[in-house]
């Protein structure tokens, strides 16, 4: 009996082999392909879900060619007989192949996921602690999420590379701000395996082979990423927006629970009773900004910008998050609810001006004329012209801003002087900078400049923006001219960021980049520190010592690095762009430090994080954020 089915793909060798191979299926290339290698046998393998059974070549000049199974076999139940029915196995062998060559430990595996043998490949890297998953199969938030549970029980990184876009794979980029993939294809008998980065700010997935890349401890690394830093997992809480305008009074007799997942750097908690719109009251966390003046608790507050809520995945409760909140005069509060009931005002009856005849009938009414809107807001801005304040004025311009980049313009200069008047008008340049940086501060990833929705008499940019930019935070903005083709650039993905954050219906946005790229390289010296550091890291393993044994002093000593990288992050702002490294290294500094504190006790049931910390010896904890010290005046010495 003849076999008619089209098997394109079969392993060399035995039925137990894992070396595949895809037929030619044009009849000259398969000439050429039996002359290479007169010795190849083929087999319907064990390791493609196929039967066992031996296959043999058909050559064609009028019909693709193919593998037959030979006759008398067994019965073959093989599902998949395609040109990609061999991926996992052309995935496995280009890995191994890339372990060898950069001499490297790892073990490659491929795994079935209820579908077949080629449901994924899996590479463990031990050294690295990091495991790659390449996800052949469809899957779902649901099983991808147990997967990744599974996968990092016993690593600390786990990425997962997808073959196929989807839900998922958008998922994947909206929590981590960067998705991985990889396919596959069609050369002679091969099936070359290229991988793919897609990051927010790039809408196209860049592809390089799976051979030019290298692996190392931070993953697998592929040349076109090499000349952006790597971007670290998201770890912030995920926000949702809160509708509607939200007041607020804090209460300074409760405590933030010790611990609370909902601590950041650069934000203070505080528990409140907070009145979103249309709702009733209810005590809450708030997250605030550390580097403005504390809320005082004998006032209510509004705030400014759009409030969001805070969720971390696992994690019971929630929080509020406030950037930006004006104090309301006392019978403002008093409407809220949250303050004091003022006594109510006598009532005031109108008194006839003296020597004036009242009439004896009344005087025919007479119709009020329509009054423009452009009058209503010229006598608005007459009005705030007359009361504002310079923090009232901040206030006004933010709110001014925002309504501005909702609309999709532009607001030039001397049109928001003549809407707010002093003391915008009488501003010398000097002093211009310094309001716009308060009315841009605190300024957070989540956040859009709101500086660059301002233009000068001519239209373009505020000669004063470069320093603006450079006193926000905004790496590689400092020595800029308004002329400057990166700046033009910056600028308008900006805009649109707050287009995005601002208008009608908001939209999660990309987090915001350097005005140019900084160059993250440590000098030879610098690195001969860190060797040095790491050798001495080695030695310390060697003697078994772990965060247990950890004397006073060395806590002290992790305590002191692990404060002075969290100050230099924090000069830095956006010029330093957080790595997957410097993100686990300062959790697990946090972790260890939570571990080794006064009075800590070892949990009986740890995470893996727990167990990683308790595994890590102050020695080697301070050689990593001595390593990341380095960096980060590495980075400062180029823009200061």
């Amino acid at each position: 009996m003849l076999d008619h089915r089209l098997v394109q793909t079969a392993v060399i060798g035995n039925s137990k082999s894992d070396h595949p191979v895809i037929l030619p299926m044009e009849a000259p290339e398969l000439e050429v392909w039996r002359r290479r290698h007169p010795k190849y046998t083929y087999w319907c393998g064990y390791e493609l879900g196929g039967c066992g059974g031996r296959l043999m070549d058909r050559l064609y000049r009028d019909k693709v060619c193919h593998f037959a199974h030979v006759a008398g076999g067994p019965t073959c139940g093989r599902a998949a007989t395609g040109e990609s029915s061999a991926d996992h196995l052309f995935v496995k062998r280009g890995l191994r192949r890339l372990l060898d060559k950069h001499g490297q430990r790892g073990e490659v595996r491929t795994r079935d996921l209820g579908s077949g043998p080629g449901g994924a490949v899996d590479l463990h890297l031990p050294a690295a602690r990091r495991r790659l998953r390449f996800q052949l199969s469809p899957l779902d938030y649901r099983s991808w999420r147990a997967a990744d549970l599974d996968l990092g029980g016993d690593v600390d990184e786990v990425d997962w590379f997808f073959g196929t876009d989807g839900p998922l794979a958008e998922e994947v980029l909206a929590r981590d701000g960067y998705t991985l993939r990889f396919r596959l294809e069609t050369r002679g008998g091969e099936r070359r395996v290229y991988i793919g980065t897609r990051t927010h700010d790039g809408p196209s997935v860049r592809w390089d082979p799976l051979e030019d890349c290298r692996i190392e401890q931070a993953g697998l690394l592929a040349p076109s990423a090499g000349a952006t830093p790597p971007l670290a997992r998201r770890t912030e809480p995920f926000t949702f927006p809160l509708a509607g305008p939200l007041v607020f009074a804090l209460d300074e007799g409760s405590a933030v629970p010790d611990g609370s997942p909902f601590a950041s750097e650069g934000r203070r908690l505080a528990v409140a009773d907070v009145r979103p719109a249309g709702s009733p009251i209810v005590r809450a966390v708030l997250s605030l900004p550390d580097d403005t003046a504390p809320p005082s608790a004998a006032h209510v507050y509004r705030a400014v910008d759009r409030a969001s809520m805070l969720v971390r995945e696992g994690v019971e409760g929630w929080a509020v998050r406030l950037d930006r909140f004006v104090r309301l005069d006392a019978h403002e509060a008093a409407r809220t609810g949250l303050a004091g009931v003022l006594p109510e005002l006598p009532e005031q009856r109108p008194v006839p001006a003296p020597q004036t005849r009242q009439p004896d009938r009344p005087s025919p009414v007479v119709p009020p004329r329509a009054v423009s809107s452009a009058t209503v807001r010229k006598q608005r801005a007459k009005d705030d012209a007359l009361v504002l304040t310079r923090d009232q004025a901040v206030v006004r311009v933010r709110e001014i801003l925002t309504d501005v980049a909702a609309e999709g313009r532009t607001l030039r200069w001397s049109d928001l002087g003549a809407q707010l008047g002093n003391p915008l008008k009488s501003m010398s340049e000097r002093e211009r900078i310094d309001f716009l940086v308060e009315v841009d501060s605190p300024l957070w990833d989540s956040k859009a400049v709101l500086s660059v929705l301002l233009a000068g008499d001519n239209g373009g940019l505020l000669s004063c923006l470069p320093a603006v930019l450079h006193r926000l935070g905004v790496g590689g903005a400092q020595g800029l001219s308004t002329d400057s083709p990166p700046l033009h650039a910056w600028v308008k993905q900006e805009r649109e960021r707050g287009i995005a954050l601002y208008g009608t219906s908001p939209r999660p946005v990309p987090r915001r980049r350097p005005v140019t790229t900084p160059t993250r390289t440590l000098t030879a010296q610098q690195w001969r520190d860190v060797g040095a550091s790491l050798r001495g890291v080695q030695q310390h393993k060697r003697e078994r010592t772990d965060a247990r044994h950890a004397t006073a002093g060395e806590i002290r000593q992790v305590r002191a690095l692990y404060d002075r990288v969290q100050r230099k992050m924090s000069d830095l702002g956006g010029a330093f762009r957080r790595t997957k490294r410097t993100n686990r290294v300062m959790r697990l500094a946090r972790t260890w430090l939570a571990l080794t504190a006064p009075g800590a006790q070892t949990p009986a049931n740890r995470s893996p994080e727990q167990a990683q910390a308790l595994r890590t010896s102050a020695a080697e904890l301070s050689a990593e954020l001595n390593a990341i010290a380095a960096e980060l005046e590495a980075v400062k010495a180029q823009y200061w």
